[in-house]
């Protein structure tokens, strides 16, 4: 039997897949695009530029209109199976120097498919180069970027469409009736913000779906070597099917059967590292509380969790706190908030709570629809009780079509300021109300 080797780009296959890839490049960047929104501008430094989120989120995109705008760059996508089992980056930046005329500027999409990438972007780095990177994978922000990168590098986290961009994409806000924002709010609620299926006018549902069975067996089975497909399969469809629901270990164990807490453990842990899913815990002054509590799970896009069994119809507060979480954790990943959710020792839960340094300074409940009394009355109540025991005087109550206002609550002797705010609204302020606490 011969054994097959595995393909290596030769120096001519190298040099026509770079100027394919600027071909491909060339058309790209005369798509539409919607300007992304971020917490800060990104400076034309000799720091790594690090830009990480969940697939089909952007990433490369924004990447390109970023470089595109600092002048001369080279371009490389290594999510290319014409460049598998290439190991010899000397060629690699020798054909990229060829066509792009040595750019001091280089994007290197994909990093995480290249072995042993941190060592070849460190030694660019050391050479002048500016760079760019994009990944897939949370290890970019994490284990390989705190061994290898440290205090050279600016973490960039890219999600799908914000509500602001939604609407841009849809051809914008400023003309849509209050009535027709809620309307836009309850259909990027079930649909989501995956940029292109909005941009490119598809189906949305089926690219949705697509993209679940993308990261679980590209960016989780396969990276991982996992065997047991069907038990990743069923925790991902578990996950996704149930945003905004605490979990344990042993329930995650149970809904994959994979009968192990530790094996659950570990395929959440690859599913959030996969930009999928994120965990929030719950709040406590107290670490090993934190620690010992079970957390909530969400679904970094709406779209992906609807897609997958998430009967939107019935589920529309779901959604919203899916939002609002997603929201939130931007915010957290640009490292300007901890977010966590709370309760009180009677149970009484509140969906979000902002800490900033040791201080929690906003309380956050969102609702669909919170005009009933008693569900007015059981979301207040939490709020009041977080005020009390967190010491926290930042209140809000955020639902679809809430009329903007503040109320003075009165619960046992306690007293707080809550305001109302329609979701859409808060969704659509450029600086987040924790900015301004």
């Amino acid at each position: 039997m011969v054994e097959r080797m595995p393909h290596v780009a030769l120096p001519g296959a190298l040099r026509d897949c770079v100027r394919s890839q600027r071909r491909e490049l060339e058309l790209r960047l005369a798509e539409p695009y919607v300007e992304r929104e971020l917490f800060a501008p990104v400076a034309d430094d000799d720091l790594i530029k690090v830009i990480v989120g969940p697939r089909r989120a952007g990433k490369s995109f924004f990447a390109l209109r970023l470089v595109h705008g600092w002048g001369s760059y080279g371009y490389l996508n290594l999510d290319d199976e014409r460049l598998a089992g290439l190991h010899d980056t000397d060629r690699l930046v020798a054909a990229l120097d060829e066509e792009y005329g040595r750019p001091r500027h280089l994007l290197l999409d994909e990093i995480q498919n290249l072995p042993r990438w941190e060592l070849f972007v460190n030694r660019l780095q050391r050479q002048g180069r500016r760079l760019v990177i994009t990944g897939s994978n949370a290890h970019l922000l994490s284990r390989e970027l705190a061994t290898h990168l440290t205090g050279r590098h600016v973490p960039i986290s890219i999600f799908p469409f914000s509500f602001g961009e939604y609407l841009r994409a849809r051809g914008g806000a400023d003309l849509l009736t209050t009535a027709e924002r809620v309307e836009a709010l309850r259909t990027y609620a079930d649909c989501g913000g995956l940029p292109e299926p909005l941009v490119k006018k598809i189906d949305g549902r089926s690219y949705a779906a697509m993209l679940v069975d993308a990261v679980v067996y590209k960016d989780v089975v396969r990276r991982a070597r996992i065997r047991g497909v069907r038990a990743i399969e069923d925790l991902a469809l578990y996950l996704l099917s149930n945003v905004g629901t605490e979990y344990s270990l042993r329930r995650l164990a149970q809904a994959a059967g994979c009968g192990s807490e530790h094996t659950a453990q570990k395929y959440l842990g690859l599913l959030e590292e996969a930009f999928l899913v994120f965990s929030l815990r719950r709040f406590s002054f107290k670490v090993r509380e934190q620690l010992r509590a079970n957390p909530k799970s969400y679904c970094v896009d709406n779209g992906l969790a609807t897609a997958r069994g998430f009967r939107a119809s019935e589920n529309l507060g779901r959604l919203c706190e899916n939002l609002v979480a997603v929201r939130l954790l931007r915010e957290q990943a640009a490292g300007r908030a901890r977010v966590f959710f709370w309760k009180s020792a009677q149970q009484d839960e509140v969906d979000f709570v902002v800490q900033r340094g040791r201080q929690v300074v906003e309380a956050i409940q969102v609702a669909w629809d919170a005009t009933g009394a008693a569900t007015h009355h059981r979301e207040v109540r939490a709020l009041v009780k977080t005020a009390r025991d967190l010491r926290c005087s930042r209140l809000l109550l955020l639902t679809a079509s809430a009329r903007e206002t503040t109320e003075r609550v009165q619960w046992r002797g306690a007293s707080a300021k809550i305001r109302l705010v329609p979701l859409w609204r808060w969704l659509l302020d450029p600086e987040l109300p924790t900015a301004t606490s």
